[in-house]
């Protein structure tokens, strides 16, 4: 490493403080990364309960509906036999919704998972053929439970429903059934638990050596050739975890609009033991090892050292991480890397606080109270044309409101912390807009797979046979 920071400090022609600061905040220890994919060192280690991505929307088909969308398991191989990806039963997984502006919960949906092997004398996850979850040819099989607890009451909403099984292959999958496992409740609540294609979509290669972008090579202090993006998680699966309900089951009674803050999480037993025999016991209090709420936040906001510490907390103590916000470190290498762009302020970034912490006054203001959530303006109905650009182009139905599958948070956030915000939204709040900051991408503008137009929304995911996660 010292190797490369000195190397490094010769091309830039910079201190070697310098250059170690850009080498560590660009690469970091964990190269592979996306929207929260790895972001932190402990939880690396840990993928059953890396949450790497949290969406919140109105519901486009059903408007008096909000959709709240959590994945978890990044990097997910379709291939990835015979011990195919899964929930793990002994963690966790949350999501939290705050609806008073004090960053406390106020209404959680609580996920558990089973899992049963029908028989446990083979190797094999499948016997034969699987047409649906509840197939007896499929061996390994998981159920889930969803519990609601909303002002000190726990309520179940749905006991031991299938999971659907892994997409391995024209012969064990002959149908994969993109809806399949989506759970009917009553008043058209609907809740999902299964692999997905991973929604997200960002030039990983590029953007994690040393912050480039592919479209923008030419303008890099290490210039390359000018080329389209490539998408670091195209074919990819992930886990994922979803609810849809009436606005008014998020929302303070009698209110029928407002706006709410999300954010999902994951946590274990404070205490695992190895047991000679292969299996683990776990016991003691639930302990947080994973949050998410606006995108890329821990992943380039938080620095290393105090990754683990941001996922452990909640998210009502984010004052403590206040100055990473003000300061970022991000602009600060996008001006060193990029000698031809506008330099970016480096402090003082009280518009970063508003976007990230507080949300925007007249779009999803929830208070002064400093929180990392995803908020949204319920009130703010659904387009028929998304941009994907979300707020930047002022499609305030879009993300930093709120969170859909289309967004395209890369670019919004490079371009936020690049203070190119765009004439549209600039205008509207008052904020920077510096040009051509304000183009700036990653040259990834959509997801591989078309989303679905009902819930879970997110498409089915990648099938195996084709090993498509290595191409």
């Amino acid at each position: 490493m010292k190797r490369a920071i000195a190397l490094l400090a010769l091309v830039l022609g910079v201190g070697a403080a310098t250059a170690a600061a850009a080498f560590l905040g660009a690469a970091g220890p964990s190269t592979a990364g996306a929207s929260s994919h790895r972001e932190a060192p402990l939880i690396a280690d840990d993928p059953s309960a890396d949450n790497t991505d949290v969406y919140a929307f109105v519901s486009p088909d059903k408007p008096d509906t909000v959709t709240i969308i959590a994945n978890y398991i990044p990097f997910e191989d379709p291939a990835g036999g015979p011990n195919y990806y899964r929930f793990d039963p002994s963690v966790l997984y949350e999501l939290h919704v705050d609806n008073n502006g004090d960053a406390r919960d106020d209404v959680t949906y609580q996920f558990r998972f089973k899992t049963t092997v029908g028989n446990p004398d083979t190797f094999l996850y499948n016997t034969g053929p699987v047409t649906s979850p509840t197939d007896p040819d499929l061996n390994v099989k998981q159920t889930f439970t969803v519990t609601r607890v909303a002002r000190g009451s726990r309520t179940v909403m749905v006991s031991d429903r299938p999971v659907p099984p892994a997409n391995i292959g024209p012969r064990s999958n002959p149908t994969y059934d993109a809806v399949q496992g989506v759970v009917d409740l009553a008043g058209g609540r609907k809740v999902f638990a299964g692999p997905r294609d991973d929604p997200f979509f960002v030039d990983l290669g590029s953007i994690f050596d040393l912050l480039g972008l592919r479209p923008f090579n030419m303008a890099h202090l290490i210039p390359l050739a000018t080329e389209a993006g490539q998408d670091g998680v195209l074919n990819y699966n992930t886990h994922t975890i979803a609810i849809q309900v009436p606005k008014t089951d998020l929302l303070r009674s009698p209110a029928a609009n407002g706006t709410v803050g999300i954010y999902a999480s994951a946590s274990r037993p404070k205490i695992s033991i190895l047991r000679g025999d292969g299996t683990i016991d776990r016991n003691g209090p639930f302990v947080q090892v994973s949050r998410l709420g606006n995108p890329l936040v821990n992943e380039v906001i938080i620095p290393i050292g105090k990754k683990d510490l941001w996922n452990a907390s909640e998210p009502r103590n984010d004052s403590d991480f206040l100055a990473r916000y003000t300061s970022p470190e991000v602009p600060g290498l996008v001006n060193l890397l990029y000698p031809v762009l506008p330099d970016a302020p480096t402090t003082d970034r009280a518009d970063l606080v508003a976007v990230l912490l507080t949300g925007i006054p007249g779009v999803n203001f929830t208070g002064d109270r400093k929180a990392d959530l995803l908020r949204l303006n319920t009130a703010i109905p659904p387009t028929a044309t998304p941009n994907p650009l979300g707020a930047l182009a002022g499609d305030f139905q879009g993300f930093p409101n709120g969170r859909r599958l289309v967004d395209d948070v890369t670019d919004i956030e490079v371009r936020a912390l690049a203070c190119g915000y765009g004439p549209i939204l600039a205008a509207a709040l008052g904020l920077c807009d510096l040009t051509p900051n304000n183009t700036l991408g990653d040259g990834v503008d959509v997801n591989e797979n078309n989303f679905l137009t009902q819930f879970p929304y997110v498409a089915a995911p990648n099938r195996g046979y084709e090993h498509t996660g290595h191409r």
